[in-house]
């Protein structure tokens, strides 16, 4: 009985220290959209694709905070200038496996940032495919530069007419691996083939996005 008393102890005990581990673990605040919306590049703007980060994380039990896509909209049209850095909040960010992403926004455009096939999983905390993989999907829309800026020149060039053509244009992506060439930044790499579904596969893309908790 003295032994079965303390092997019951023992789990309990065992227990509730993984119930202070699980306790312990940030909630997600960052993540890669498993899916996109599946227009190519309309993402319905960006409030369309801030919708499309809510649902994501709403799904997996995070639809408390408040989700923003990282993208930047060009000017013109009526349009003003929206930059992705300033879009997302202050953070800091974890994945949705507790592991930090960026203490800050300065932190997360510079290389001390843990964004790396391993680190920038989806919503599931499941890898993205990347460079090597079957299909590949690691070009990331952004419509920014490495500094999270807007890229230079026009919406059509740079963001598929922020985010509403799923035909010619083109938009800025980086790559969440950092593979494909000396300076592959995860947010600012090169330019997709087009804006459509097919032409963003074509390069290696899937119309995917990083979305972050602003708040």
């Amino acid at each position: 009985m003295k032994a079965t008393r303390v092997l019951l102890a023992g789990m309990a005990l065992a227990a509730v220290s993984m119930l202070g581990i699980a306790q312990d673990q940030p909630p997600m605040s960052f993540f890669i959209t498993s899916v996109g919306p599946g227009d190519g590049a309309n993402l319905g703007g960006l409030e369309g694709a801030d919708a499309h980060c809510q649902a994501l994380a709403s799904a997996v039990g995070r639809g408390d905070a408040a989700w923003r896509a990282y993208l930047s909209q060009a000017a013109g049209m009526g349009a003003p200038q929206v930059n992705a850095r300033d879009r997302i909040g202050d953070g800091p960010w974890y994945n949705a496996n507790g592991v930090y992403i960026a203490w800050d926004i300065d932190g997360l455009h510079e290389d001390r940032n843990n964004i790396r096939k391993p680190t920038a999983v989806d919503e599931n905390g499941n890898e993205v495919a990347g460079a090597g993989d079957q299909p590949n999907r690691h070009d990331i829309l952004t419509g920014s530069d490495s500094m999270g800026r807007a890229a230079p020149g026009a919406a059509d060039i740079t963001t598929c007419n922020n985010w509403t053509s799923n035909g010619e244009g083109r938009a800025m992506v980086g790559h969440h691996d950092r593979l494909g060439g000396p300076s592959a930044s995860w947010n600012a790499v090169h330019s997709s083939r087009g804006c459509s579904q097919e032409d963003l596969i074509g390069t290696g893309g899937d119309g995917l996005f990083y979305c972050f908790a602003a708040d």
